[in-house]
Parts: structure tokens; sequence; C-alpha cells
């Protein structure tokens, strides 16, 4: 189908595509994978703090799952989880459009944040994990106080 126009073909989503029409996709596309508000928030709070991480990373190399924040001297992994694709208890709401797949999408995502956990808890990680609408000065002390606790603890043992 061509727009008299511009010349342009409107785009048609292919047949079993997610994206249900243009205006679907676009907005799909924009939602971010990393930095977002929520994790940029406490991010700052937390390197106010004085600690160092990393952003993005991959807490165990043959595990290809990525966490917000990965402290990996003393092994803390951290997820700031959005209410919609996490399937938040107090926030997530079921989609009306296109139902059956974003609903088993979400119940995917939350079965492999379970098993992310149960991973990297087996690997010696303690995982924390927050939800973007907790307040990211509540977050941030949480993360500082587990860093700290382990890198006591790791002290210690030496």
């Amino acid at each position: 189908m061509e727009n008299e126009e511009t010349g342009a073909r409107a785009w048609i989503p292919p047949t079993g595509s997610w994206a249900s029409s243009a205006a679907r996709r676009r907005n799909m596309q924009a939602i971010r994978s990393r930095d977002t508000t929520p994790e940029r928030l406490i991010r700052q709070l937390v390197h106010a703090k004085g600690l160092r991480y990393r952003v993005a990373a991959k807490p165990l190399p043959g595990l290809r799952r990525t966490a917000d924040m990965v402290f990996r001297p003393t092994r803390v992994a951290v997820f700031i989880d959005g209410c919609y694709w996490h399937g938040c208890p107090a926030h997530y709401v079921p989609p009306k459009t296109n139902a059956g797949y974003w609903s088993d999408k979400v119940a995917r995502n939350m079965a492999r944040d379970r098993d992310t956990d149960q991973r990297l808890a087996e690997a010696g990680w303690t995982v924390l994990r927050f939800w973007e609408h907790e307040p990211p000065s509540e977050c941030a002390a949480q993360i500082a106080a587990e860093v700290e606790s382990r890198r006591h603890s790791t002290r210690k043992a030496e």
C-alpha cells in the first residue's frame, strides 16, 4: 500500500507479528532496556555513597543475563524491574490488545527472573531486586548496606 503524497509504502505487520500497528511498533521500539529513569536515579545515589559498580553487566560469564548494577568483588547483583515487564503485584495491568501474547511474555519474564535469582544464589551471589516505583533513596541505602556487609564478611574470611 503506497502513500500517494510521499510515495512511501505503509508498514504492514507480518502475519503473527506482535506489532499490531506501525504506531505500536514505534512505541515498543522506544522502550529502553537500560538507563531507565529509576536506574539512573538509584545509580546516582549509590555512586554518591562512594560505591563503584558495573552497569548492565553479566554477573556470570556463561549466563546470558545482565544485571542493572554489578558489584563484582562483593558478588552483589542489582535488578530494577519495571512494573509492567516483570509483573508487579501492585501495578501490573493486563494488556487489552493481544492479551495472550503479552501475558505469556510477562509470565516468561517472571520465570526467567526466578531462574536468574536461583543461578546467581547457587554461584554465591546476593541478588537485590527493586520495583521501579520504590523510592530510589531506600533502594540505594539497601544496596549500600548489602555491599558494605558483604565487603566486611569477605575481609573476615581472609
